[in-house]
């Protein structure tokens, strides 16, 4: 059964554990942003789910509590920027800022960052372009996690990519994709819920496709989005190659096999990981594009859905009905099994647990 819990606890839950370890006040705010629009977006495995690695990189001292962003180099359309090793979430809103206002200048704004860390859901970055009127684009590299193609070892990210645009009136396109199958926070969602995996989402030690949450979490990986080679898995790797080119070589971080494991982290290495951060202006191209967008998703939403299902969705769909269902439920609907390692997580942080609604 789920239970409830306001967003306003949920933020105060985050940034009490953040500044339990000591966290800058800026970043706890910003991380807290991030996390709670995952989960009330229905990204639970880049909401909460994710706090204690925060924690932990705090404690560790693998990210920097106290610092803050810098721009190394810039151009009228173009910035390079160093995270400083801060929280990945304060490094992207700082980049996803820097974009818009240079494209609100120049019609166009183009962000790397590198020394940065984990930033949540890359959507949160496209959706802040989208606020302006834009259209946002943002990747990041993340460490190895994603076997590619005919290998057996990961050497690959989840890498994802985000496309957002304004369409009319409320309405938007929101594209927010690994280049995985699934993240690596479903594989551990599952095995939190005793349910094995779907084909096409891991594999064990030796490359083979595993359906065990266990086999892909213990020396496995993830397959590239498609899953094996005869289904396409080809594609998602070399989409995973693109984010890296675009992220941790373009920005000179550290990039693939050589970004810090994730699962058995070395507790003395940075992640420096690379991050690309575009804002373009609609208004500098052809003509009436929200309401072209508007017609083109409608046009697929209007069209006739398979047996048993209610229709067909465009990106953005599934995340706002959860938004609608968070509203209407007064908070964010966590899984019991969920909320009982939250309050782990509160002893352990020494903090108050998250209040439920009753």
């Amino acid at each position: 059964m789920a239970k409830i819990v306001t967003t306003r606890e949920v933020r105060r839950f985050i940034t009490s554990c953040l500044s339990s370890a000591g966290g800058h006040k800026v970043q706890c705010e910003d991380l807290a942003d991030i996390l709670v629009a995952a989960d009330t977006r229905g990204h639970y495995s880049h909401g909460l789910n994710r706090l204690e690695m925060y924690c932990d990189d705090y404690t560790r001292g693998t990210t920097d509590r106290d610092a803050l962003p810098t721009i190394e180099k810039e151009t009228a359309a173009t910035a390079l920027v160093n995270g400083n090793n801060c929280l990945g979430a304060t490094v992207g809103k700082f980049c996803m800022n820097i974009a818009i206002q240079k494209c609100k200048e120049a019609g166009v704004g183009v962000v790397t960052a590198k020394n940065s860390n984990h930033y949540g859901i890359a959507g949160y970055y496209g959706l802040m372009a989208k606020q302006a009127g834009l259209i946002g684009i943002s990747m990041t590299n993340t460490s190895p996690l994603q076997v590619p193609t005919r290998g057996q070892v990961p050497t690959l990210g989840t890498n994802p990519i985000s496309v957002v645009a304004k369409a009319t009136g409320d309405d938007y396109y929101a594209l927010d994709m690994a280049t995985t199958t699934v993240a690596l926070g479903k594989i551990e969602v599952a095995r939190r819920k005793g349910e094995e995996l779907p084909a096409g989402w891991g594999c064990d030690s030796e490359g083979i496709e595993a359906t065990k949450p266990e086999a892909v979490l213990n020396g496995g990986g993830l397959l590239p989005l498609g899953g094996r080679e005869i289904s396409g898995g080809y594609k998602g790797y070399g989409l995973a190659l693109m984010v890296e080119l675009f992220c941790g070589i373009l920005a000179g971080a550290t990039w693939g096999p050589h970004i810090r494991s994730w699962q058995v982290p070395d507790e003395t290495k940075v992640a420096d990981l690379g991050q690309f951060f575009m804002a373009l202006d609609p208004g500098v191209f052809g003509p009436g594009f929200e309401e072209r967008l508007q017609q083109l998703m409608d046009q697929h939403r209007a069209l006739d859905p398979i047996t048993g299902q209610d229709g067909v969705l465009v990106p953005g769909d599934p995340e706002r009905t959860h938004e609608k269902l968070c509203e209407e439920s007064g908070g964010i609907p966590y899984h019991e099994a969920f909320i009982r390692d939250m309050g782990f997580l509160a002893e352990k942080m020494k903090v108050e647990p998250m209040m439920m609604l009753d």
